[in-house]
């Protein structure tokens, strides 16, 4: 969907591969100031319980997706559509166009003097055409065994299933070779945290120059 209106902000594509650690850089961004727009959280919200979005889900894949609760079964959702090619076009052609305009409603909104954009597929999507209003790209980092630990810690999914995702997205140096700037989040130390927030701080004030010069 074409979007005409005009952008208010400077805006950083911010991705990487699954379990890179996307939500926590965003987060840090956001405690400096940032306006932090973030494709998982609106898509989070399209299918929380009782919405429309997860009633059409349901319609399609049964109430096996779902939790005792009535929250959408991620995990088993993820399987099935790792699996079944035909189920993960179904569901993207549900999803992305409303999520591409909740994006576009937030970026009209924004009155903070740059916007971290946050995509998981940024890079996969900006061939088709999509998110080429982003003024420069931020990738997230980590070697592929780490994601992998981190998916099966976090999720419980199997390893099979992660690499099957991680296959799905543009390979670590794909993303590299596009990347204006980069954030390595795969320090395992005990400084990680003190180390992130160091290249995020100095991103941080790098972006801040960056849009003051594009208005």
């Amino acid at each position: 969907m074409q979007n005409n209106s005009q952008k208010k902000a400077y805006i950083v594509g911010l991705t990487g591969g699954i379990g890179s650690g996307k939500s926590t850089i965003s987060a840090m961004f956001a405690k400096l100031g940032a306006d932090v727009i973030d494709a998982d959280e609106i898509s989070r919200h399209l299918v929380e319980r009782d919405s429309p979005g997860l009633a059409k889900i349901v319609a399609h894949f049964g109430k096996n997706i779902l939790h005792a609760s009535g929250d959408l079964d991620r995990a088993a959702l993820r399987e099935i559509i790792f699996s079944r090619a035909q189920d993960k076009k179904w569901l993207e052609a549900l999803l992305h166009p409303a999520i591409k305009d909740d994006i576009h409603a937030r970026i009209n909104q924004s009155t903070g003097a740059y916007i971290i954009l946050a995509v998981p597929l940024l890079l996969e999507q900006r061939k088709s055409g999509h998110y080429d209003f982003v003024d420069r790209i931020l990738v997230i980092d980590v070697p592929e065994e780490i994601q992998i630990k981190r998916i099966k810690q976090r999720d419980g999914n199997s390893e099979e299933l992660i690499r099957q995702i991680i296959s799905s997205q543009a390979s670590r140096q794909e993303r590299l070779n596009q990347a204006d700037d980069i954030i390595d989040n795969s320090d395992q130390a005990d400084t990680t945290a003190k180390n992130l927030q160091h290249q995020v701080k100095k991103l941080h004030h790098y972006y801040l120059k960056q849009s003051r010069s594009a208005l």
